[in-house]
């Protein structure tokens, strides 16, 4: 089942009837499941390609860019892009009250068609969006190596409920953790966003965490695939990986086959160069390695990309080009910070037959899915 979001009364008359124009096609589809309240995964599945095949090519590939919240225009764009979330960076957080991020997120939902995907980087300690604003969580989040650390797997999980509350609160749906790297240095970049325990004790946590987000209806996110390891930072410079595949087999790769298993919700992958997969490309781009995780790995669900403006990426090809080979290589989600530029070039891309309609249906469906299984929909 799907919502289709409403107008709050706000809007000008020609922007109400733009958005009657493009609802009605679907009000007969879903007046028909709104009394379905468990929606079964055959009826998730047909409802969701009922929904793709009544959207536009526009609609659809605006559903597969998590957006930086643009500095003005916020609402237009997310009428004109067809946007399928917005990403929420200090600069949206660190000058409002409570009251006012909850009401500029409902606004934001107010003007999509379809429930957008709201997501703010969570994971704790220096990695927190909320935390660095104006008292907008009850204390700062804290790093999961120092929750770990004082009370094991179940300070994790009690962590992931108070934080979820708060999440939902607002109206974000994603936090964007856990960070299942493993890294046991304490001088590497990510060792701080890691627990920095070993392969099998992260794996442990990894699981602990999808299976809480799980139950809380908060979309988890395993990054940074195929794993960051002891290397340097790909926000600042192109990073070269030189280990071994099967280093990264017996090692990276087991927090994120615990967390699959577990019911990932998504998988962020990193823009380092691994040069046992692929040594041309940043991984966010690479097709070796998205079909690695696809095929041995075994994931269905979402894969994004980093953010896209990160060095590690944007001094390796032009951002209006990024979004277009982060499709093509096997991503479901771009993080984008160039939105304005990418989605007309991905347009361009399926114009020409670069990436094709097929492709693209698919990764739109993983994108609903996801949101499906969030509630989003329903």
């Amino acid at each position: 089942m799907w919502l289709v979001n409403k107008n709050d009364g706000t809007q000008s008359k020609n922007t109400a009837e733009t958005k009657s124009a493009q609802t009605n096609e679907r009000e007969q589809s879903k007046a028909t499941q709104q009394s379905d309240q468990h929606v079964n995964p055959k009826n998730q599945e047909k409802t969701i390609n009922d929904l793709i095949a009544s959207m536009s090519v526009e609609e659809k590939v605006g559903q597969l860019f998590l957006a930086r919240v643009p500095m003005e225009e916020q609402q237009e764009s997310i009428q004109n892009y067809h946007l399928g979330g917005y990403l929420l960076f200090g600069r949206d957080v660190e000058a409002v009250t409570s009251t006012e991020l909850k009401e500029k997120i409902a606004a934001y939902q107010s003007v999509s068609t379809l429930p957008l995907f709201i997501a703010s980087d969570e994971e704790g300690g220096t990695v927190s969006r909320l935390s660095g604003g104006n008292n907008l969580v009850p204390e700062a989040f804290k790093a999961p190596m120092e929750i770990y650390q004082e009370a094991g797997l179940p300070g994790i999980r009690s962590d992931i409920q108070k934080k979820s509350e708060v999440l939902r609160s607002y109206g974000v749906q994603g936090g964007l953790f856990p960070d299942a790297d493993v890294a046991t240095d304490p001088e590497a970049f990510i060792y701080d966003r890691t627990l920095g325990v070993d392969a099998e004790k992260t794996s442990e946590y990894i699981k602990a965490s999808v299976e809480e987000l799980k139950q809380q209806k908060i979309a988890s996110t395993l990054k940074h695939f195929p794993g960051y390891g002891d290397n340097r930072d790909s926000h600042v410079e192109i990073v070269y990986d030189t280990r071994s595949l099967e280093a990264l087999r017996q090692n990276d790769f087991l927090p994120i086959k615990a967390g699959i298993a577990a019911g990932a919700d998504s998988i962020m992958v990193s823009h380092n160069i691994i040069t046992s997969i692929d040594d041309r490309s940043p991984a966010s781009i690479s097709q070796p390695v998205h079909e690695l995780l696809r095929n041995e790995l075994g994931f269905q669900g979402v894969i994004m990309t980093d953010d896209m403006d990160m060095a590690g990426l944007a001094d390796f090809i032009s951002q209006e080009e990024a979004g277009l080979a982060a499709l093509m290589a096997g991503n479901d989600l771009i993080l984008s910070s160039s939105f304005q530029a990418q989605i007309p070039y991905v347009l361009q891309g399926i114009k020409q037959g670069t990436y094709s309609e097929p492709a693209l249906n698919q990764s739109v469906y993983r994108v609903l899915k996801m949101k499906s299984d969030l509630g989003l929909l329903t």
